[in-house]
């Protein structure tokens, strides 16, 4: 019987995380997430998938983020009517985020359905509704840590905690008699893997001695400074003291759970002890609200317990849902905090405040996750002068400052060792969920030192391995490819288009003259007309 297993998603990219796996006449999937980032990728959500919803089996989650679990109420609306295994954690936190993506998507087909309309284009449809979001929850099944679990006919899977959010894990999975001699063929899924020192979470764990593990790569190319919890609540107080200096807003784009919550509960920490000044807290983010109050029904389960549930109770906190609420906080002047999501900066509340802080040098825009390529943190975090918001030029004179204590992936040194915990791997480990510099960094740092180079991989999106020979065998799969190799790598023409589009107007602005701008134009008119 043949094992095979289709890289769907987060080859060469840190987001879409989804893997195929077939089991003799069985198939079920490891996550099945949305596509963020550049919108050549985007637009895969919009697309059909690489098989049949209505052929799935069942689906293994490994935990709530929307780049792993965003694809799910699409996957049921198109057929699929299977489990979706998950932790108790995982459920509650989906039961707000997957509805609220779903909203989101509603919301954005609206607004460009209406510039479509204005342009003579056609209209579009969301990828889902909230109401198919809602619909996708009846099929999650709650699962314990640490217990096997039947999936399919022949296969059983074992959840442990990945140490990353609440409710995450890395799955175990076991093929009977597909393995060496007629024993099980045993396969580690990492989902994402949480650093040392992590505020909420335990450190990670799961067995060791597979022949197979599929690892993520987020951070494979970055060190991070050692730290400790005092150390990084140190660096947070120095940051927030620098941009209270500045006496205008401080804006941190946040993941609305668990970065967020976390941030809460360092800032009012440090403001309850006086060691930053005290100022509004503003929490504008329906989905974290909620998923706050998911955290305060699971203090029992986070690290520091009770403390956490107080601190997230503070009067310091200013929760804004309503959309009134929101544009209140732009009245504010002076030293104020306001934590919004997304923590990529690509849609949500966030985009607002930056349009209306980020061309003043007293704000200070604090980055404290990843930001993935193509994607308007990414464009801050790597100093461009301006950036387009809704379509309008914004300059760029606000302080852009980063910190990564607070990011829930392991580092380059954190995830080898995770890696080489899990030894022996006898046929092969696959590296993804990470852009090509951190999965080729994070292969030369475990190649040979940890795992033989044959035995490790880079899967593009949509190759396909057979597990059950000696050796993973690749599968000829170039015609069913969605997007070239290089699409998924590489910056697209819409960001290309839109560099374009605020080098001119820079040039046209630095002119000397109204003669010189014209010369310009005249310039760009011939080029069009080649």
């Amino acid at each position: 019987m043949s094992v095979t297993v289709r890289f769907c998603g987060a080859a060469h990219t840190v987001t879409g995380s989804c893997c195929l796996v077939r089991s003799g006449k069985s198939q079920f999937l490891i996550d099945c997430g949305l596509f963020q980032g550049q919108k050549t990728l985007k637009e895969l959500n919009y697309g059909d998938f690489p098989f049949r919803p209505s052929d799935i089996d069942a689906v293994l989650l490994t935990h709530a983020h929307i780049d792993h679990s965003g694809l799910l109420p699409k996957l049921v609306r198109l057929g699929f009517d299977g489990k979706i295994f998950a932790t108790r954690g995982t459920i509650d936190l989906c039961s707000w985020m997957l509805p609220d993506a779903g909203n989101i998507q509603e919301q954005e087909v609206l607004a460009l359905n209406r510039r479509n309309i204005a342009r003579g284009r056609g209209e579009v449809s969301p990828i889902y509704t909230q109401a198919d979001a809602i619909a996708a929850m009846q099929y999650f099944q709650p699962v314990a840590y640490e217990t096997w679990t039947d999936i399919v006919p022949g296969v059983r899977a074992r959840y442990w905690n990945a140490g990353h959010l609440l409710g995450s894990a890395s799955i175990e999975i076991e093929f009977a008699g597909q393995g060496a001699d007629g024993a099980a063929l045993r396969l580690l899924a990492s989902g994402d893997v949480g650093p040392d020192a992590k505020l909420l979470q335990p450190d990670p764990k799961a067995p060791e001695g597979f022949d197979y593990v599929i690892s993520e790569a987020t951070y494979g190319d970055r060190i991070r400074e050692p730290t400790t919890p005092e150390l990084r609540r140190g660096r947070l107080a120095g940051e927030v003291r620098d941009a209270a200096a500045a006496k205008g807003a401080l804006l941190i784009p946040a993941f609305a759970v668990e970065r967020t919550q976390e941030l809460i509960v360092d800032l009012v920490g440090l403001m309850e002890r006086g060691e930053i000044p005290a100022a509004p807290v503003f929490l504008d983010s329906p989905l974290a609200i909620h998923a706050t109050e998911v955290f305060r029904a699971h203090t029992e389960s986070l690290d520091g317990g009770s403390d956490v549930g107080r601190l997230l109770s503070s009067s310091h906190l200013r929760f804004t849902e309503t959309v009134d609420e929101s544009k209140a906080i732009a009245k504010l002047t002076g030293f104020h905090i306001i934590i919004a999501a997304s923590g990529m900066c690509d849609a949500g509340r966030i985009r607002h405040h930056l349009k209306r802080w980020l061309w003043n040098n007293r704000a200070t825009v604090l980055l404290v996750g990843y930001q993935a390529n193509g994607t308007l943190g990414r464009f801050l975090q790597d100093g461009v002068k301006a950036v387009r918001i809704q379509g309008e030029e914004i300059k760029v004179a606000a302080r852009i400052r980063m910190m990564d204590d607070y990011s829930g992936h392991a580092d380059g040194t954190e995830i080898a060792r995770w890696i080489a915990a899990r030894r022996p791997i006898a046929r092969g480990l696959f590296l993804s969920h990470g852009e090509e510099a951190a999965i080729t960094a994070l292969a030369a740092r475990v190649a040979e030192r940890i795992v033989p180079t044959a035995k490790v991989f880079s899967p593009l999106l949509d190759d396909v391995y057979e597990l059950t020979t000696a050796v993973p065998t690749p599968l000829d799969v170039a015609r069913r490819r969605r997007l070239a190799p290089e699409a998924v790598t590489r910056l697209d023409w819409h960001n290309d288009m839109s560099g374009l589009l605020l080098d001119i107007h820079e040039r046209i602005e630095q002119a000397a003259d109204d003669r010189a701008r014209g010369v310009i134009i005249r310039r760009l008119r011939r080029a069009l007309e080649e």
